[in-house]
């Protein structure tokens, strides 16, 4: 069951708290040997160098390890031991999909363009953006939904309660800039990469520069538009 807080007086408050990051387990690592640099060779090895600029060789050096160490440290994957296992490929290539879709992310015409004013979120690209009719107004903006069991729901939903400083009264967690569609699902700021695993309790994470802008630009009764599905769930 989905954890959801308890309307008070017709509002519902709270939602995702922020979850552990997703931990790989290569052959039973410890975690003293998680310290470490792993020399095996992963079964994104290729991908992976090729995504970080290195030799394609499908071959673990030092530097790859390096390398790969520093992104998944940069985005809470773990353990970090630069590993190219396939949470750290599912990372990048969710990022492939997001550079891909440049200026032109409802280019497969999946969100309605006769709702004007209308915020969009693609599960499968981890995208969001808010545009008018077929006019983009601001985005795409890599985002972090739902995890698996908790999945970000889909379906066309209205804004109906925003509350600045908001803090769930599930988790005790902060949750700037809170833009409540679906029950306890809201667009929210949080201190974390877009990126890390495997994603929160329903709700559409956000940098803090963009909860702002969705702030400034989203109202009450405007309309959100969520669909695909996040790789994993």
């Amino acid at each position: 069951m989905k954890h959801r807080e308890i309307r008070k007086s017709a509002v519902a408050a709270g939602i995702t708290a922020l979850v552990i990051p997703l931990t790989v387990v290569l052959g039973g690592a410890t975690p003293a040997q998680a310290a470490s640099c792993s020399t095996s060779t992963g079964p994104y090895q290729k991908q992976v160098e090729k995504f970080l600029g290195r030799p394609v060789d499908g071959k673990q050096s030092a530097a790859d390890c390096k390398a790969t160490r520093a992104f998944q440290a940069k985005h809470g994957i773990t353990p970090t031991i630069g590993y190219a296992g396939p949470v750290t490929w599912g990372v990048m290539n969710v990022m492939n999909q997001q550079k891909a879709a440049g200026k032109t992310p409802n280019k497969a015409g999946k969100c309605p363009t006769n709702k004007g004013r209308i915020a969009c979120v693609d599960l499968t690209r981890q995208l969001s953006w808010i545009q008018d009719g077929k006019k983009l107004v601001y985005g795409p903006v890599p985002v972090r939904t739902g995890r698996k069991g908790y999945a970000t729901r889909t379906g066309l939903h209205k804004i109906y309660y925003r509350h600045i400083n908001h803090v769930s009264t599930i988790y005790n967690v902060a949750m700037p800039y809170s833009q409540f569609f679906d029950g306890g699902e809201a667009f929210h700021s949080v201190n974390l990469s877009m990126w890390n695993p495997p994603g929160s309790h329903g709700c559409v994470n956000m940098t803090s520069t963009t909860a702002k802008k969705y702030w400034s630009l989203l109202k009450k009764g405007d309309e959100v538009y969520v669909y695909g599905r996040k790789p994993g769930t």
